[in-house]
């Protein structure tokens, strides 16, 4: 069950990943900060008032309520989705300088045993 997990490890290219995550985490604080910087416009597009048969005030008035209701939904949720985005750029940063520091401890590892090795056969042969 795990082999698909280690398979999927060994295929991801982790240089590209370490190389890209500083710029993936600018860019989503770029996004953060821009997302905060935009006010809300409130411009009307789209208005068919070539019919005969126009809504009355009333009628316009609770539309315009209900946009301005569901376009406050979309914009509360962009926010969110905004903070996750930031969220996950950061937790990647944090994996990739982890995954940084367990190549260097495999390394550190490998160089151990290497030396170990040699010098138990160079025990035994003396």
């Amino acid at each position: 069950m795990a082999l698909p997990w280690l398979m999927a490890l060994k295929v991801i290219p982790w240089g590209d990943v370490i190389e890209h995550a500083p710029t993936v985490l600018k860019a989503a604080r770029k996004l953060m900060e821009r997302q905060r910087a935009e006010p809300v416009s409130n411009t009307i597009t789209g208005v068919d008032l070539s019919s005969e048969s126009l809504p009355s005030l009333g009628e316009l008035k609770n539309r315009l309520i209900s946009a301005q209701v569901q376009i406050d939904g979309h914009a509360q949720t962009q926010a969110q989705l905004t903070e996750t985005l930031a969220a996950l750029a950061e937790q990647n940063a944090q994996l990739v300088s982890a995954v940084e520091v367990l190549r260097l401890r495999t390394r550190l590892l490998l160089w151990g045993v290497a030396l170990l090795a040699l010098t138990m056969a160079w025990w035994v042969w003396r």
